[in-house]
């Protein structure tokens, strides 16, 4: 994949999906890497949660360059609800058959990111429900350092997505059949964990495809205002199992339980009793959810991350 890939007419139109709030600081950048991409049949639609700063000023400068821009009103409840309701208005305000991506205020694109993605996407079954997500490149607030995000080194799946998030949202890329299929489900679901951990769900809850690139697309700006942060050090993975132990993976396992509750009907036979013995071992003993877990043969990317999942089942902490 080079820079210089051209679009052709014919390829899928992206609405890109922005959900901003207070980004003041860093859209521009994240703008600027959106004008600048070697596919060029997009355009954006932002839902702003109410920002006081000029973060709205800096979408409206970016529309009168001549971009294709849509702006919404927010819910105002937080990232996840306004990325849900950007889902769930998308069909209004795209056209017909467009593919979604997501995007985060405060990163930058490189140049190819569409274009890898629609190509990948491509090589798949038009026809199914797909997924894209990647690997990124985490720097820190002025872009200066740059370090590899972790590797998917397990297959993506249901298995793995009931129990883990590991399609970055900030990467994916749904192509059309997969837009329709999370527009539809996204009508029904209200309360999510994080939207793209939900996303990854219901694909792999149907049996769509899921692609990761093992290619970085985007430069992942940390700083202290992150919804959520990388998970690529020992002081952030220490941090990430210390959740799973504290309750919050229970917490979370139980909100994902009860929306992807909503969408079960469409899901493959198997998958769906996935779905339900994981519901059920969320209110079981000890000694019976054991066995059912380990019939259930789910999994995270690491032997060592795995291993924390079994220990919050012995804690109670699932």
């Amino acid at each position: 994949m080079h820079d210089n890939v051209q679009t052709k007419r014919s390829d899928p139109h992206v609405a890109i999906l922005l959900a901003t709030y207070n980004g003041g600081r860093n859209l521009s950048e994240q703008l600027a890497s959106i004008a600048e991409q070697s596919y060029d049949n997009w355009s954006l639609i932002v839902s702003d949660d109410g920002s006081t700063d000029d973060t709205l000023e800096i979408v409206q400068g970016f529309a009168q360059q001549g971009h294709t821009v849509t702006i919404l009103d927010g819910p105002k409840s937080g990232a996840a609800a306004n990325f849900m309701s950007l889902v769930r208005r998308s069909a209004d305000f795209a056209p017909a058959d467009s593919w979604l991506s997501f995007c985060d205020q405060d990163d930058v694109w490189l140049p190819d990111k569409l274009a890898r993605s629609v190509q990948a996407l491509r090589a798949q079954d038009d026809d199914a429900p797909a997924l894209y997500c990647s690997r990124t490149w985490i720097t820190d607030e002025t872009l200066t350092e740059r370090r590899l995000s972790l590797p998917r080194p397990r297959p993506l799946g249901f298995r793995n997505a009931l129990v883990q998030n590991v399609a970055s949202g900030n990467t994916i890329v749904l192509n059309a059949a997969g837009t329709r299929l999370v527009q539809s489900a996204a009508v029904d679901t209200h309360d999510v964990v994080v939207h793209d951990w939900w996303t990854y769900q219901v694909i792999a809850g149907v049996g769509g495809r899921l692609v990761h690139d093992d290619q970085p697309t985007l430069l992942y700006r940390q700083h202290a205002y992150n919804e959520i942060g990388a998970n690529d050090n020992a002081k952030a993975k220490l941090a990430r199992i210390s959740m799973l132990l504290s309750g919050h993976f229970a917490e979370w396992n139980r909100m994902n339980a009860k929306a992807l509750a909503a969408s079960a009907h469409m899901f493959e036979p198997e998958n769906q009793a996935l779905l339900n013995d994981f519901t059920r071992i969320l209110n079981m003993r000890r000694r019976h959810s054991w066995r059912v877990l380990r019939r259930m043969k789910l999994y995270r990317q690491t032997w060592a991350s795995t291993a924390a999942l079994w220990f919050a089942l012995v804690m109670r902490r699932l």
